[in-house]
This record gives structure tokens, C-alpha cells and sequence, in this order.
């Protein structure tokens, strides 16, 4: 969250075989196709991956020598100093020249979006929070991020007086102002982590993972954490204690901005997320002046509609005002709306139409400094003549899509429902139950906010009644996402009492 106002969501469902961009994989190459100059890899997966010649990697055959050579045991280090590097692929090669059935190194480019498997590359790189580690090439390169000559020399210095031969090392933007000891330190950790991988290699007989890359909590940290930080919030009290110590690990002064939220509230409901997703996915998207967003979704690409909200009236000339107004409050959000649903590839905006050649050009300034802070690699062109704005931007991942449209959950969408007059005596009898018959104390139950507020109502309350019914005191909590009649059970430990 950015100012309060959400801008990036991310989910993370470890009940399911997933591949997440970064994981590494002993693959096995299943078929080569000279039309789609690709290969098809088996990844251990019911899909086979996608790899194409251009994701190879011009020094794809120093892996697959590498490989070759840890099989027969004639090389045993992970360490490549005295590894004899062989010539770059060229270009406008094919595949089936440089891959037969081979075992070799891939990464995850892409996870599978719609019915396409992932799309792999086998060009490993190992991101650590300062420095990329490439195996198999020397070339040594600094984040465009960091402008300043002076400060580009003095971390190009300090690679190469650290750099094992035969790695590469991309210096990313974090690393700008940090010494020595710490670019080591990083550089160590992901010679570790090459270090496993080549041990997984030795006694890998069959497609499978061998290494996964770091959780999405830690990765997004890793990335994005900066100075700028305040809070990190979680509900989670082993995630909480992981957090401190991975910060202690890479910027010890922030540790202290990890919060336990522990109160009753839902953690997403105390800091207005569930809000925010509410209102921000739906196909409509309102905006703060009334104009509002119509966003499409078709196989091929995404289309926004920029719409006032009300009619222009007025001269020419206002309406040419009014449409500049509308159309740069919708630039803030179609940019937020692009990262919050981790929109790709093609984008169409078709912003409401203006005149004035300056102000087409004023609206394509705004978009390209709104989207600045987008890590996403993405391109934007001036508006055509048709007043439409083209963007591609990377797809790497499924785009983050929530049905916001609900059934009612009571009828079933009949448009009936239990009567609500006889829901409080429903609670009670269960409340009965779990006290009398189950011996349950300290329970706490959590309603929609209107029944709590009903519950609580009056100096003589309904939860005060239960008291005196059970003589024991049964705590109330609300919870947005209920909808009127759902109520839950909840024991002494904040288990959840199944009915």
C-alpha cells in the first residue's frame, strides 16, 4: 500500500504444485520443434514446459558441457575457475543443432497464463538483494537505476575484486551506497545457493525442482524494501518472527517496522484492503470526481475506457478542460489498476477524445511518469489519431483477477432467506450447546457488523442476557465480509468451532 491506497496484491497458495518465476529445474528435453525454433521440457510437471531458442542462452553449451562433464566425473567443483568456456550460440541458429535430448539447467521465465505451460529460460540467474549471479560468462554489469558516474565506477571496482571467475554479476539498484562487506556477503550467498544446485545436479536422475526461489513474502521484500518502508503488517506470528530475521539479515535498521497484528478485526478489514479489492476489481472502476473506468478483458489484449460520468456541457473550450481534467485523474489510476491486476501484454486507453495537440502530448508525459515506479518492463506510445494510447507491458505471471460480482451466499439467489427474526435464537441454541453439553468456555462469536451492533444494543444487551443464561460471558467481534445472517464459533485459542 502506497498513502494508504493499495497498489500492488500478491497470493501465494502453497496447497497446490505451482511454478513461481525464479524456481530452477533439472529438465529433460522431450522434443525439439524446427518450426517454433522451441523445445518442449519435461519439468516433472503434467505440462511440459516451453523453451525457445532465444531463452537458451548464448552460452547454453558451456551448461550442457558442464553437465556432461559433473555426469562422468570429470569436473567436481560447483566453482568454474578452471572451467574452459565454449563460443556463444549464434543468433539465427536452430535448436535442434544445439538440443537433442538433452539434460540441462532451466529457469521459470513465466508462469503459465491461461492454457500455456510455463515458459522457461535456461540462462540461470540467482537474484540476491544486491548482486545477480550469471554462471558461465565474465561479464560484469551495474543497474541502469544507478546514474551517478562516480558511484557506478566504485561498485564496478568492487565486483570485479570479488568476482569468481567464470560468473557474471548484474549489481542491482540496492546495492547504490553499500560497502564491500556487503556485495560480498550477498555474492557468498548465491555461490551457496549455485552450490546446491550443482549437488542436486550430481544425483539427479529424473526431471524435477532443485531449487525454489524465495518465498513471495521475502521476495517482494527483497526487491522493493527501502527507506520509504513504515509498516509491514502480518497476522501471522512464525511469519512475523521469519520477518524480523530476514531483515535483521539485509537492512537491520527496518527491523523494528514488522507489526504482529493482533486484534479481533481481520487484518485486510483494520488497514481497508478488503475495501479497496472490493471496489478495484470489478469491471467498473469508480474514480474520486464521478468519471469512472471500463476495463475489458479479451484473449488477445486489455482495453480501458476513460468515461466523464456526467455530460459536458458548456463552450468548446470547457469541454476541452474538462476532458484534460478527466482524462489525467484517470492516468493515476489506470497506472495503479495496471500493477494492482498485473496486467500484460497489449493495453489499449481510450482516453475521452481532445483537441489540442499539447494537451495529447501532457497526457502521454503523465501516463509515462505515472508508471515510472512499474517494475514491470513495459513500452507506451503517443496517443494516435483516434485519441488511443497503446502499452505493452511484461507478463510473467497470471494477472490477479477477483470476482467481485457476489451471489448471495443466504439464498443461493433465490431471493429468499431464513427469518432474521429467529437468527439470534438460532445463535443461542448453538451457544447452549457448546457451553452446556461441550463445557466450551470464553467463546467468541462473529457476526455481520449490524447483528454485533443489534447483540451489543442497550444497557440490558442480548450478550448481557446470555450471561446471565450461561454465567459465562460470550465476546462479540464483527467481520465486513459476513454477509447478514453467517455467524461463527470461535474457542478460548481462536480456533474456529466447526457446527
Amino acid at each position: 500500500m502506497e498513502d494508504g491506497i493499495l497498489t500492488e496484491l500478491h497470493h501465494d497458495d502453497h496447497s497446490i504444485e505451482s511454478f513461481s518465476v525464479g524456481d530452477v529445474y533439472v529438465g529433460k528435453v522431450r522434443k525439439t520443434v524446427a518450426g517454433l525454433k522451441a523445445a518442449f521440457v519435461d519439468v516433472a510437471a503434467e505440462q511440459d514446459a516451453f523453451l525457445h531458442y532465444t531463452d537458451l542462452g548464448p552460452q547454453v553449451l558451456n551448461q550442457l558441457k558442464f553437465i556432461e562433464l559433473l555426469g562422468v566425473g570429470q569436473y567436481h567443483s560447483h566453482l568454474l575457475q578452471n572451467f574452459v568456456l565454449e563460443p556463444d550460440i549464434v543468433k539465427t541458429g536452430k535448436i535442434e543443432d544445439v538440443l537433442k535430448k538433452h539434460t540441462l539447467l532451466v529457469q521459470v521465465a513465466k508462469e503459465p497464463i491461461s492454457s500455456k505451460g510455463p515458459r522457461l529460460t535456461a540462462d540461470i540467474t540467482l537474484a540476491g538483494r544486491y548482486v545477480v549471479l550469471t554462471p558461465f560468462t565474465n561479464i560484469v554489469g551495474i543497474s541502469k537505476k544507478i546514474t551517478g558516474d562516480d558511484e557506478r565506477k566504485r561498485l564496478l571496482r568492487m565486483v570485479e575484486s570479488v568476482k569468481p571467475n567464470n560468473f557474471g554479476i548484474t549489481v542491482r539498484t540496492a546495492a547504490e551506497g553499500k560497502k564491500l562487506e556487503d556485495l560480498r556477503e550477498d555474492l557468498d550467498q548465491q555461490l551457496a545457493r549455485w552450490e546446491n544446485i550443482v549437488g542436486e545436479l550430481k544425483n539427479s536422475t529424473k526431471a524435477r525442482k532443485v531449487l525454489s526461489e524465495v518465498s513471495k513474502t521475502s521476495g517482494i521484500l527483497r526487491d522493493l524494501l527501502n527507506g520509504s518502508f513504515r509498516r509491514i503488517a502480518v497476522n501471522d506470528k512464525n511469519m512475523a518472527h521469519d520477518l524480523r530475521e530476514y531483515i535483521r539479515q539485509i537492512a537491520p535498521e527496518q527491523e523494528s517496522i514488522v507489526v504482529y497484528h493482533q486484534s479481533n478485526a481481520a487484518i485486510f478489514d483494520a488497514y481497508k484492503v478488503s475495501k479497496q479489492i472490493k471496489a478495484s476489481f470489478g469491471k467498473t472502476v469508480t474514480l474520486p470526481s464521478g468519471a469512472y473506468l471500463i476495463i475489458e478483458h479479451t484473449e488477445a489484449m486489455h482495453v480501458i475506457d476513460v468515461n466523464s460520468g456526467h455530460k459536458m456541457g458548456g463552450s468548446s473550450s470547457t469541454q476541452e478542460s474538462n476532458s484534460l481534467t478527466v482524462n489525467l485523474e484517470a492516468v493515476e489510476e489506470i497506472a495503479r489498476q495496471l500493477r494492482l491486476r498485473d496486467l500484460g501484454g497489449i493495453i489499449i486507453i481510450d482516453f475521452i477524445d481532445l483537441k489540442d495537440p499539447e494537451n495529447k502530448n501532457m497526457l502521454h508525459r503523465r501516463m509515462t511518469d505515472a508508471m515510472k515506479i512499474d517494475r514491470a518492463r513495459h513500452t507506451i506510445l503517443p496517443l494516435s489519431k483516434f485519441g488511443l494510447l497503446q502499452i505493452t507491458r511484461e507478463r510473467v505471471r497470471p494477472e490477479v483477477s477477483i470476482a467481485t460480482d457476489e451471489v448471495c451466499p443466504t439464498c443461493k439467489g433465490t431471493g429468499k432467506i431464513k427469518p432474521t427474526v429467529l437468527l439470534i435464537d438460532e445463535i443461542e441454541n448453538h451457544l447452549g450447546y457448546f457451553m452446556r453439553e461441550l463445557d466450551y468456555s470464553n467463546l467468541l462469536v462473529t457476526v455481520h457488523p449490524f447483528v454485533a451492533a443489534y447483540l451489543k444494543r442497550g444497557i440490558i444487551s442480548q450478550q448481557w442476557k446470555w450471561f446471565w443464561k450461561f454465567k459465562k460471558w460470550v465476546a462479540v467481534s464483527a467481520n465486513e465480509d459476513y454477509y447478514l445472517t453467517e455467524y461463527r464459533f470461535f474457542d478460548a485459542k481462536n480456533e474456529e468451532i466447526r457446527l
